[in-house]
């Protein structure tokens, strides 16, 4: 890969997962309490930049893995959200992925800049980092037209 200079500022990238589980029924979103500044002690949804040869898919799953211990979950891109100010250290973009994590959801664990993981009921979200309280009624919009999909007669 050639290296490049320009005169002008790039927006940083980074892959976010809304991963969502259903204990006993009810929908849960897993969130991470971050470890570090920004919002150090502020939940937020697993995530982080992508690295310069990665494509987006595996930035977003690795960084589940890496901070969850959550592995193999299916994950589609739900939306890009880049509203300049989203994020205190710069300009950064961020593609979001959306997915349902099958019967191993039990075996979270807070690894890497995470503190600790845990399972939030969608009713009942704490105040995230960054717009991920945005982020995250945009991922649980997409959870019940997903679900009302299934119920729905062929």
């Amino acid at each position: 890969m050639g290296k490049y200079v320009y005169d002008w500022p790039r927006p940083m990238v980074t892959a976010d997962a809304a991963v969502f589980a259903f204990l006993d029924g009810k929908p849960k979103l897993l969130l991470v309490q971050r470890k570090h500044e920004p919002y150090q002690g502020y939940w937020a949804l697993p995530g982080g930049f992508v690295e310069i040869e990665e494509d987006l898919p595996e930035a977003a799953a690795r960084e589940l893995a890496e901070e969850t211990g959550l592995k193999n979950v299916p994950l589609d891109q739900l939306h890009t959200f880049g509203k300049p100010g989203r994020d205190p250290r710069g300009r950064t973009i961020t593609v979001v992925y959306f997915g349902i994590a099958g019967k191993d959801w039990q075996q979270v664990r807070a690894a890497d800049d995470a503190a600790e993981v845990q399972w939030f009921d969608i009713q009942s979200l704490p105040q995230m980092a960054f717009d991920h309280n945005e982020i995250a009624r945009c991922a649980i919009k997409r959870l019940k037209l997903s679900k009302t999909h299934e119920n729905s007669p062929r």
